[in-house]
């Protein structure tokens, strides 16, 4: 059975972001609050998810769980897109509008993940 493109794009956009955790690590370890201990652990350890999690949804037999532990990786990660609102360091100078639009947007990346869990 032929699958949909956007579940290919969803698979290709999560192995990219996983794979720049790892290129540009300094970005994302700025966006990590600081009462997680061991940024760089955090950092590399999501990247890793994403791309496993990422190729895992190329294949039917691990397709649902690999949108479940994608829907865990963004609740996990949440925190670190409300510490970008709250924090002017962390924020990129992007103007707070856009950083708060991207809070709600998890939501509608948990919604497509879920997608594919039935």
């Amino acid at each position: 059975m032929k699958q949909p493109w956007h579940l290919y794009l969803m698979a290709f956009l999560y192995i990219l972001a996983g794979i720049n955790h790892f290129r540009n690590p300094k970005m994302y370890i700025r966006i990590i609050p600081p009462f997680f201990k061991n940024p760089k652990f955090i950092n590399y350890l999501s990247g890793a998810a994403e791309i496993i999690l990422g190729t895992l949804l190329f294949f039917p037999i691990t397709r649902t769980f690999a949108a479940w532990g994608i829907i865990a990786l963004l609740i996990a990660i949440f925190p670190a897109n409300l510490y970008m609102y709250q924090n002017k360091k962390a924020s990129f100078n992007l103007p707070r509008w856009i950083l708060f639009v991207r809070l709600p947007l998890q939501i509608v990346l948990i919604f497509w993940a879920y997608q594919y869990t039935l």
